[in-house]
């Protein structure tokens, strides 16, 4: 592969720096978080609930996926009800790494991009509401570390998004502004975050943004996958760019 030379742009400002969102931006994860949850909800002899629909409360952190599962059960759960099932699903979760039983994997075009960026010099950052531990796992059974340089997670800082405060603490991380970066998603809190920190936004088709479609997002753009964001970036670089297998 002969590397593409020449600074990465977006509408005419060049960029640094490039943060990603995980779950359904990098990784496909909604089995596992279905799987964690619904041995969760077993130990209060509770009914488990499909993937698709779980996979359509994912993107507000572990908090929210609680709040919301439980309000598809027929009573109400106290406070301290939801605290003691986010603790069980937390263990459910990381067992998954512990025993070698997740299923997680990167969306098609994921490695290709990650080394395509890292090796223009771009700082890659991700920005998660998923626990840091649990993503930084991930990440790295995946062999992705490699080309991360920070992962902000949902426990990182005292806020998560769709509120800005994760992504301008990636930047400082990075050592870049937030007029230096992008920021890739695929919901509604990906682009919420970004256009609060002043961040352009591009988005994914394939995520789950709250089970609404992901198309409909007022982003500054979208591409099918990420094997197309260096066209973007470098616009010499035809869509679809095959680097080399990480």
């Amino acid at each position: 592969m002969t590397q593409t030379q020449g600074t990465a742009v977006w509408q005419g400002r060049a960029l640094r720096g490039v943060l990603f969102d995980l779950d359904g931006t990098l990784l496909d994860t909604a089995s596992d978080i279905a799987r964690a949850l619904n041995r969760t909800f077993s130990e209060y002899d509770l009914a488990p609930l499909p993937v698709a629909e779980v996979s359509r409360m994912v993107g507000r952190g572990s908090p929210m996926l609680i709040e919301s599962a439980t309000r598809t059960r027929s009573r109400a759960f106290s406070a301290g009800e939801k605290a003691a099932l986010l603790e069980r699903f937390f263990h459910h979760y990381g067992e998954l790494e512990e025993r070698d039983e997740s299923d997680a994997q990167p969306y098609a075009g994921v490695r290709e991009a990650l080394q395509r960026l890292h090796e223009a010099n771009l700082r890659i950052g991700v920005v998660t509401n998923k626990q840091h531990r649990f993503a930084s796992a991930l990440l790295q059974r995946l062999n992705l570390m490699q080309w991360v340089g920070i992962i902000v997670g949902g426990d990182t800082c005292e806020r998560r998004k769709p509120d800005p405060e994760p992504l301008l603490f990636a930047c400082r991380a990075l050592g870049l502004s937030s007029s230096q970066v992008l920021m890739v998603g695929d919901s509604i809190n990906d682009v919420t975050a970004a256009r609060a920190a002043g961040i352009p936004v591009v988005c994914v088709p394939y995520g789950y943004n709250e089970g609404r479609d992901p198309r409909s997002l007022a982003c500054d753009a979208m591409i099918e996958t990420l094997a197309d964001l260096p066209g973007l970036l470098w616009p010499e670089e035809p869509r679809g760019f095959k680097g080399r297998s990480g």
